[in-house]
């Protein structure tokens, strides 16, 4: 067994102990959805950080600038943004706003907060969550299966299988408390993955005696002109609206032990993205010139031009492996898995809390229903459709992440933001920008001569956040 190989099962074993210490504390459905409301500011912080990066940022954002080179500077000043303006406006008032309404999930907060009797709130949010967390957790399955096929040879299939089976095995047995931990361990790999591995990158580059820039200034636009060059860099930008609404992220506001411990995390949410998200950034540019260079190989072929690599997403594992001591390489793949295991069990926990207690839960109204069994149950049935979802698309991890992303955030960012700072805010309004977001999310990215005008990241959040305010405006009850 080789040096990669058992730091991978070191990593594996330590985030499954987590999980069956966590089984010993797990005591109610409060427990598995929110961890009890226990968890201080630097698990919170370390576990917003790595479940809202996933295979898309240790994978799909290097091969993006490896094929289209600074272009991807918009997407990660975007992202930078879109975190610290999450952490300022929606972190505090939605913490204080889970306490007053003795919520759990957030389908429960609004409905409380608008006091929704017929449910249509309720019901409109876990139906949208259930439906883009799929295409979520399949696209860390599916990001899984590239990572460990570059290095142990394992088929993707095998891969995703492996991948699933983990992620499943652990989130079923401690919940909340075992994401948020193992989430700790996962951020801190990532965050080491993502900053060492561009300055090894670096170092190599200039080893080889190459003197030229790094990365091709006229790619900051695509290549593109006028109206053109707009909308790259306005598609850039929007992934930062995302943030406002991720159902998987804005849990651990509600999650954390008190609203004053706020700042602290923030400051270490902060600490944590900017230099995380640059690093990624600067793997694929960096290792577009070693890959020119003729340095790396894969599957015992010299690999001499970008068309040459299997899978722009692999080519973090691809440069982990011939750069860094394999140990290290061990670590740094871990944290590819990490980021995956990360987002996915997150994905799953909010899923499963969501059809237990909003759906199930609010329907049958069975007080002697084990709830915990069952949200143990449905975690098992959704992460076997999203593995088929992994298993059957050809999309790449990049595209699937996006779709989401933005069904996710143009769904409930508007409907958050409002809610929490415009008093004139009502059900209907609340309703409208959540169908909208989703519809609109599942139109346009269907229609290729509507992608080409803008992304449906940034349409359907104007979108949304339109249909609240008019048609709260509009609303005879207000």
């Amino acid at each position: 067994m080789n040096t990669i190989a058992i730091a991978f099962i070191l990593y594996l074993l330590i985030v499954l102990g987590v999980g069956f210490y966590a089984v010993r504390i797990l005591k109610d459905i409060k427990d598995f959805a929110l961890g009890g409301q226990r968890l201080g500011p630097w698990v919170i912080a370390l576990s917003e950080r790595a479940s809202g990066e996933s295979a898309w940022l240790i994978l799909g954002l290097p091969g993006a600038a490896l094929v289209a080179g600074l272009l991807e500077l918009w997407t990660v000043v975007g992202c930078v943004s879109g975190i610290i303006l999450s952490w300022l406006i929606i972190a505090k008032p939605l913490r204080e706003a889970t306490k007053k309404y003795n919520a759990i999930t957030l389908p429960e907060l609004l409905e409380r907060r608008f006091n929704d009797e017929k449910g249509t709130i309720r019901i409109l949010s876990a139906v949208i969550i259930i439906f883009f967390f799929v295409f979520y957790v399949a696209a860390q399955f599916s990001g899984a299966g590239k990572v460990l096929n570059v290095t142990f040879g394992l088929s993707e299939m095998q891969g995703m299988v492996l991948g699933a089976l983990i992620i499943i095995s652990y989130t079923i047995l401690g919940g909340f408390f075992a994401v948020a931990w193992t989430d700790v361990i996962q951020g801190i790999i990532m965050f080491g993955t993502l900053v060492i591995l561009p300055i090894v990158a670096f170092i190599e580059i200039n080893s080889i005696g190459y003197s030229g820039a790094i990365w091709d200034t006229q790619t900051l636009f695509g290549g593109k002109i006028g109206w053109g060059a707009t909308a790259a860099a306005l598609g850039g930008l929007s992934w930062g609206l995302g943030y406002l609404g991720q159902p998987h992220l804005v849990v651990r506001y509600m999650a954390i032990n008190s609203a004053d411990n706020i700042g602290v995390s923030r400051k270490i949410a902060f600490a944590w993205a900017i230099p995380a998200f640059f690093g990624s950034m600067f793997i694929g540019l960096i290792g577009l010139q070693i890959v020119n260079a003729g340095v790396l190989s894969f599957d015992g072929k010299v690999i001499q031009s970008v068309s040459m690599l299997p899978d722009p997403e692999k080519l973090m594992p691809i440069l982990a492996t011939h750069l860094l001591p394999a140990w290290l390489a061990g670590i740094f793949i871990s944290g590819a898995i990490a980021a995956m295991m990360s987002t996915a069990d997150s994905q799953l926990l909010v899923s499963t809390t969501i059809l237990t207690e909003d759906l199930v839960g609010k329907t049958l109204k069975k007080p002697n229903t084990d709830y915990l069994k069952l949200s143990r149950i449905f975690t098992v049935i959704i992460g076997i459709l999203a593995f088929i979802m992994a298993w059957r698309t050809k999309d790449l991890v990049f595209e699937m992440v996006s779709y989401a992303w933005s069904g996710l955030g143009a769904s409930f960012g508007p409907a958050l933001v409002l809610m929490l700072w415009w008093k004139r805010t009502t059900r209907k309004g609340i309703i409208a920008g959540l169908a909208t977001g989703a519809v609109t999310t599942i139109i346009w990215a269907n229609v290729n001569s509507l992608q080409m005008l803008m992304t449906e990241r940034l349409i359907s959040f104007v979108f949304a956040f339109a249909a609240v305010v008019i048609v709260s405006l509009l609303d005879k009850d207000n």
